[in-house]
């Protein structure tokens, strides 16, 4: 009997929202890839789009061999445990489809696997295909497809190829193309193009990128990309934001590559097309009663909540966040403001709320809640050697060294559960400059010389090479 694998996924950007499905049949002892199936289905939940990748999937199968064994892998936990019949189908929408998957091949000849969403790649890139092509207005295409592209051989057992999935056909392809008449000088990284469903352009907003030395470069998305050449991590990395303080006094040691230390290619040199990234839509939390009074409020202090002004600006974000619809998952901060905020865009949105601890505030120790000027009279000393340099704590805190040692590292637990989706990260004033920081390469002392307002979104892109690109600073329009 012959045997075949079936990896389905199914998403939706907004949940419901747009949506699509992929599926891809594999032969189980060559791993050649057999077939190919997408659909851009409109508005639907992530559990509609996967039920529907599943049964696309096994039709698939059954057109191939009616008399074939299937094994099933899919990165949905729901799906798997219901068609395996070890969880009850209670929702309404769930019951004809499983129905529906259930009919297409008897049920001894199907089983089911659990897999990591990294294992699932190739199915996951189909479905972000489709749900590209519904935004245009089409259907998918397999004469279109790309999910197959730049992968390298499969042998039956082998794990799936590292690198994000996603929709290769907007990635950077498209967007050499677009700039093919920029001048090669700009000495910017092309990280992969594509919309990666959150860029400024899209947003009405223009990006302004603090570079270090202090000279402001305004770039509108799509015009530049920036390589993320992860130089923290080979330097004594850190960097100040004031505590949204608007400082633009800035110290510290201009950051420097190690000697032998490996970066990844950029400009044209980057591979022609590296699939979709993981797309960081950074959202910082609205007022709090402190928030106008430009008071220090980090991870030691009061833990305020927001006011009322905060609630409203939280409102706003999330209207302009569902009608966009590309997030598909909210991670916030543990501090009660970012949960507010989290909550209330992520119930507009049908998601759930993630907390990562690595998005906390600073520490600001003794400084919290006093202003800039009460601490630079208190305490003179200590404030010029902190603003000197990002390995200084503030009495009995944290330093922006200490900070973006963990913020690097919640950003990598955040790369490796997001490969290819675009997640809302609900955080503060400096783990989200810290990302900004880390993606242009730019030294510690660039942080001092970006705004970032109460409830303004930023976005981040990072690509399978290992660059990134910053796609959208502080905008503050959904406000207005």
């Amino acid at each position: 009997m012959r045997e075949f694998i079936v990896e389905a996924d199914g998403g939706s950007r907004g949940n419901p929202g747009p949506a699509g499905y992929g599926a891809v049949v594999i032969d189980a002892e060559s791993g050649e890839t057999l077939a190919e199936a997408a659909e851009y289905i409109g508005v639907a939940t992530n559990n509609v789009a996967e039920y529907k990748g599943l049964v696309a999937g096994l039709k698939a199968a059954h057109a191939l061999d009616p008399e074939a064994s299937v094994h099933v892998r899919m990165d949905s936990k729901l799906v798997v445990e219901q068609m395996s019949g070890r969880w009850k189908i209670k929702h309404p929408d769930m019951k004809p489809l499983a129905a529906e998957a259930a009919r297409v091949l008897p049920g001894d000849r199907v089983t089911y696997e659990w897999i990591p969403r990294e294992k699932n790649k190739h199915a996951d890139r189909l479905a972000n295909e489709a749900m590209d092509a519904g935004k245009r207005g089409e259907q998918w295409s397999p004469s279109a497809s790309t999910a197959e592209l730049d992968r390298p051989a499969r042998t039956a057992g082998a794990t799936a190829p590292a690198g994000p999935p996603g929709d290769a056909a907007a990635g950077a392809a498209k967007a050499r193309a677009a700039l093919a008449g920029a001048s090669a000088g700009r000495g910017t990284g092309a990280g992969g193009g594509g919309e990666a469903g959150f860029t400024a352009s899209a947003l009405g907003a223009s990006a302004t990128v603090a570079r270090g030395g202090g000279a402001d470069v305004t770039e509108t998305a799509g015009a530049a990309e920036v390589a993320d050449v992860r130089a923290a991590r080979s330097v004594a990395a850190g960097g100040g934001d004031g505590a949204a303080l608007g400082s633009t006094t800035g110290g510290g040691a201009v950051a420097a590559d190690a000697p032998g230390t490996a970066v990844p290619p950029v400009g044209w040199a980057a591979p022609a097309d590296l699939g979709a990234p993981a797309t960081f839509v950074l959202l910082r939390h609205g007022e709090t009663p402190l928030t106008p009074q430009k008071r220090f409020s980090g991870s030691g202090g009061s833990n305020p909540s927001l006011s009322d002004v905060g609630r409203e600006q939280a409102v706003r974000v999330a209207a302009a966040l569902a009608a966009r619809g590309t997030v598909q998952a909210v991670v916030s901060s543990p501090l009660l403001r970012c949960q507010e905020t989290a909550r209330t865009v992520a119930a507009r949105l049908g998601l759930d709320v993630h907390l990562e601890e690595g998005l906390r505030e600073t520490d600001f120790g003794d400084w919290e809640g006093l202003t800039f000027a009460e601490v630079r009279e208190r305490q003179p000393d200590e404030l010029t050697a902190w603003l000197a340099s990002p390995d200084v704590a503030p009495p009995g805190g944290e330093s922006f060294a200490e900070v973006t040692t963990r913020v690097e590292a919640a950003r990598e637990r955040l790369l490796a559960a997001y490969a290819g989706r675009t997640v809302l990260l609900v955080t503060h004033v400096t783990p989200i400059k810290t990302l900004v920081r880390l993606a242009l390469g730019a030294p510690p002392e660039s942080l001092f010389r970006m705004e970032l307002s109460a409830a303004s979104l930023s976005a981040v892109a990072y690509y399978g090479d290992g660059n990134a690109s910053l796609r959208l600073l502080n905008d503050t329009g959904h406000l207005r």
